[in-house]
């Protein structure tokens, strides 16, 4: 964003408002990795947990 557009969208809806949606768009991006990191760490556990199973046979 240029700005130019920064201070446009400051005039139009307001400071606050666009921080806000700054801070969303940060966030959303953070709670993306976030969600793929938990999702690799759970089939890393679940693998763990089968070869596990698997020795105590």
């Amino acid at each position: 964003m240029f700005p130019s557009d920064l201070l446009s969208a400051i005039s139009q809806v307001g400071f606050p408002i666009v921080l806000t949606g700054y801070l969303l768009l940060r966030f959303e991006k953070k709670l993306d990795i976030l969600t793929e990191t938990i999702k690799n760490l759970t089939d890393v556990v679940s693998a763990k947990r089968e070869d596990d199973s698997k020795r105590d046979r």
